[in-house]
């Protein structure tokens, strides 16, 4: 506090008695205003006098006060400014926990129908604090919970869909058949239970990557007929490989369905699982052995026939939709070194050569400006730190709240100058 504000309110932490706050809250200076704003030991009313104040600054700091009354905040729940609205979903979101929509207490209730008007903010911002604190409430206003599920931002929908207690079996179904937003069945696919009547619709659907998640997923209670059914579908659809291969519970029939188009690097693990049966595991063994001698003396000399098979592969499925960043991630978790230079280099538009000459350096800023250029989220770019280049924790460029390590004029620097080298 300024010497200024120090004369004005006296000093020391005596309480600021009513006269002198109410005379203080008048004051024509906005940063007098603000400091009686912040406080604690001042009147409701007074507060509530200040969220109608002309500056912003002001209202801001009733917004972020705990002690401001609820009609004050649901006054400031439709505040022009945005930031108000943000440090106002940020305090009442703390404070939503144990609301109910027929809560009898009276100021409860206003807090809840603030809550209400701030699930509907028109700043994205403003609705993903709310669904970042209340994701895993418990006991959060369930109609909040069920609108900020079906937000048209990913950021906001996410984290409730794949965390939130409060979402029923129901409340998921009529969101995947509602045509959801890109990322919204992935979300649900993590979930830490998701029952079969989820998986069922999930896997009816066209989502690869959401598909991919569900399979990855090894506490969904998928139906051996739903796997069957998967697995039909699954040969040319290399995300499915990997974890369908490694589900908990394989039938018989599925496993020698996928023994018959699976990699090679796959085989060995399928044909060694303990949970098939003494007839199963010798069928599968037998597809396993000839798979692996087909692919043997198939196999085309080392070389320019190699790669250019690989690139015909990797923009084969760049052309169906299937090279995707859960596609990428599966052949980096098999040490897959060349299918995933080839893949950012076909999704970044850029040459292998760029992409080996950030691998061959280690350059943490590289791979993340490769992520960024072919479309791939920040969390893939610290993986590709750990599992590609093989940095250490201390030397990782970690993501910055969901977003890339570096800015957009850095990450362009480190494209033209890793291009530019021979």
């Amino acid at each position: 506090m300024s010497g200024f504000l120090k004369r004005l309110f006296g000093g020391g932490d005596k309480p600021l008695e009513y006269e002198k706050a109410k005379e203080l809250a008048a004051h024509p200076d906005a940063r007098v205003r603000a400091e009686v704003a912040e406080r604690t030991d001042v009147k409701a009313e007074i507060l509530y006098f200040l969220a109608e104040d002309s500056d912003p600054e002001v209202r801001r700091k009733v917004a972020a006060n705990a002690h401001a009354p609820a009609q004050a905040n649901l006054l400031l729940a439709s505040d022009q400014s945005d930031a108000v609205r943000r440090d106002l979903a940020s305090k009442i979101s703390r404070l939503a926990p144990g609301l109910t929509a027929h809560e009898q207490d009276r100021l409860r209730r206003v807090s809840y129908e603030a809550l209400e008007v701030l699930a509907r903010d028109q700043i994205p911002k403003v609705r993903q604090i709310l669904a970042e604190a209340l994701k895993d409430v418990a006991n959060a206003p369930p109609d909040v919970i069920r609108r900020l599920a079906r937000d048209a931002e990913l950021v906001v929908a996410g984290p409730v869909l794949q965390y939130s207690p409060l979402l029923s079996d129901e409340d998921l179904l009529e969101i995947i058949g509602a045509n959801p937003i890109p990322g919204a069945l992935a979300a649900i696919s993590r979930r830490s239970v998701v029952n079969t009547r989820v998986c069922d619709a999930i896997a009816a659907t066209e989502d690869i990557d959401a598909i991919a998640v569900l399979l990855s997923n090894s506490s969904a209670q998928i139906r051996e007929e739903t796997l069957d059914r998967l697995a039909d579908r699954a040969a040319d659809i290399e995300a499915w490989h990997k974890p369908l291969a490694e589900r908990p519970q394989l039938s018989p029939k599925t496993a020698q369905k996928l023994a018959r188009f699976i990699a090679a690097s796959l085989l060995q693990s399928l044909a060694a699982r303990q949970d098939l049966g003494e007839e199963t595991a010798a069928a599968v063994a037998a597809v396993v052995a000839r798979r692996i001698d087909e692919i043997e003396g198939a196999a085309e000399p080392k070389g320019v026939s190699d790669e250019a098979a690989l690139v015909a592969k990797v923009r084969n499925l760049k052309t169906t939709g299937q090279l995707t960043e859960t596609a990428v991630e599966a052949a980096l978790s098999s040490n897959d070194a060349k299918f995933v230079i080839a893949a950012l280099a076909e999704l970044a538009g850029l040459p292998q050569r760029v992409i080996r000459k950030v691998v061959e350096t280690q350059s943490a800023k590289g791979v993340v400006a490769i992520c960024w250029k072919a479309g791939l989220s920040a969390g893939f770019a610290t993986q590709l730190q750990t599992k590609l280049l093989r940095l250490s924790s201390s030397k990782l460029l970690a993501a910055k709240g969901g977003d890339h390590a570096l800015t957009i004029d850095e990450m362009e620097w480190q494209l033209e100058f890793f291009g530019s080298q021979g």
